[in-house]
């Protein structure tokens, strides 16, 4: 079952967001996904368990390792952006945690990985659906979501 438009507004419903596998690199999505939420003001926390600090527009945001040092888990929305063998770890930690949503961008997730998200989070975006051409990203349908959710 895609993603519907009702769960693109459950997803950017939440008042915390945060990214697993931020880069520090600008040319990797994992940046661009992060800077996205940045310059949309959004309160949002990279996870990257090797770099200290992502910087978006010269400003250093703080990491943290994993989504376990996330404030409030229950209160955050994360994005994946991983290989599918790291998105899974995540998945099981967000499930643990009582991550509320979950949205896997293109490439980050095989069958069993979506199958597990899907049957263990409310709220899931991920393959078939939204406006991109390879399936739900950020990138491409975050905007209608914050729209929809009065935070644009």
């Amino acid at each position: 079952m895609p993603g519907t438009d009702a769960t693109l507004e459950a997803f950017f419903s939440s008042p915390k967001y945060a990214v697993v596998g931020a880069s520090t690199n600008p040319d990797k999505f994992g940046h661009k996904i992060f800077k996205w939420y940045v310059t949309h003001n959004l309160d949002v926390k990279p996870i990257n368990p090797v770099a200290s600090a992502i910087k978006v527009d010269d400003v250093d945001h703080a990491t943290v390792a994993s989504l376990s040092d996330l404030e409030n888990p229950t209160e955050t929305s994360v994005s994946i952006i991983t290989g599918p063998g790291v998105t899974a770890k995540a998945l099981a930690e967000a499930k643990k945690l009582g991550v509320p949503a979950v949205f896997l961008q293109p490439g980050t997730y095989d069958d069993d990985t979506l199958a597990f998200a899907k049957g263990n989070f409310a709220t899931v975006l991920a393959g078939e659906g939204g406006t991109g051409p390879q399936g739900w990203c950020v990138l491409a349908d975050g905007e209608r979501g914050l729209k929809a959710v009065g935070k644009l």
